[in-house]
């Protein structure tokens, strides 16, 4: 065999190769792990948290209550622990390996729901006739009961309309001599029905027995087109700028009169607590009366008076839930709903357009 290219194995040749392998495999492996003790890895050093440890951290130990309660949580939030080290000497455990992505573990991020919009039907649900009603502005003519029943007056004729069955009953009808009927207004109760005449004159029906328990007089010299009941209080307003509470438990029902109104009283409205009643005016005017107030002072010593309108106020409605507050509505010159705040000085609260007369406004 030829010697030029075969050498016999020896073993000084093949130390320094392996030996030279084997340091420069243990160098490297000491530059990569850092395997001094008693020198800190910067790289997996926070030196943020060592600024604020060294500055600001140690004045909680010495003064406790200088950490205020924010502080504490906001520790908690970025996970600052007062028993990590500054300096670090080892590396940090390599992060885990995600078999499965998160993405696919947690759930799909739900969508909030909007929330409906609210539809208002264009065309009426029901439509009843009413050939006779009389075409006056100041007029009440319409009140629908707490047992659900409509009561209508159609010139001298008073009909009750139940909409829980669609049925029609005539409640009574007046002489000619005083009427027509120019308002209604049911009680708290459902049951007992007030009628007003054109000759001043105020009816109290018991519908469930269709029966007349009393004639209210003396009250007004002109027809009454108002009517608000408080319990047992019937409050009636009249052509002639009166309004009068009557006490109908009792034989002389008359038992204050308020005077504050020049023109026809064509809107009242007592409020959900009973103490305060709003009254509505031919002359642009809206009283709010305090019976606690009048009863004890002058008949005329209203506790608000509010001439913002600009036409006749007979649309007023008391906020269901914060008993201070008063909505009225103008007439066609006004174009006007406005809302008072009766337990302030201050006279208008808010005040919103509208491009059509008012004659209405109902609680909900």
């Amino acid at each position: 065999m030829d010697s030029g290219w075969w050498r016999p194995f020896s073993k000084t040749d093949s130390r320094v190769p392996f030996q030279e392998r084997f340091l420069h495999q243990k160098n490297s492996s000491q530059d990569q792990d850092n395997l001094d003790r008693f020198i800190p890895n910067r790289s997996t050093m926070d030196f943020g948290y060592a600024h604020y440890m060294l500055t600001e951290g140690t004045k909680g130990k010495e003064n406790p209550e200088v950490i205020t309660p924010y502080q504490k949580k906001l520790a908690e939030a970025v996970n600052i622990n007062d028993g990590t080290r500054i300096l670090a000497f080892k590396n940090k455990p390599p992060t885990p390996v995600e078999l499965v992505p998160r993405e696919i573990l947690s759930p799909p991020p739900q969508s909030k729901l909007s929330k409906p919009k609210r539809c208002i039907p264009q065309t009426s649900e029901r439509t009843l006739d009413a050939p006779d009603i009389l075409d006056d502005f100041y007029l009440n003519l319409l009140d629908w009961g707490s047992d659900n029943v409509l009561s209508i007056a159609l010139e001298n004729t008073v009909y009750l309309w139940n909409a829980s069955d669609s049925s029609t009953s005539e409640l009574v009808t007046v002489d000619e001599e005083y009427g027509p009927v120019t308002s209604v207004n049911w009680a708290q109760d459902g049951r007992h029905l007030a009628i007003g005449l054109n000759n001043s004159h105020v009816q109290i029906w018991d519908t469930s027995a269709s029966k007349q328990l009393r004639t209210l007089k003396g009250g007004h010299r002109t027809r009454v087109g108002s009517l608000a009941w408080n319990s047992h209080i019937l409050t009636t307003g009249g052509m002639d700028g009166k309004i009068v509470n009557n006490d109908v438990r009792v034989r002389s029902h008359i038992v204050e009169t308020y005077r504050g109104h020049n023109q026809e009283v064509c809107g009242l409205k007592w409020s959900s607590s009973g103490h305060q009643l709003a009254s509505g005016g031919n002359d642009n005017v809206v009283h709010i009366w305090d019976r606690s107030v009048v009863s004890s002072n002058s008949p005329t010593n209203w506790l608000h008076r509010f001439e913002e309108h600009t036409a006749a106020v007979k649309a007023l409605a008391w906020c269901p839930f914060q008993g201070n507050l008063l909505a009225s509505g103008g007439g066609g010159g006004d174009h006007c709903i406005k809302l008072w705040n009766t337990h302030r000085c201050e006279t208008e609260f808010f005040r919103y357009r509208i491009t059509s007369l008012f004659s209405a406004l109902e609680q909900e």
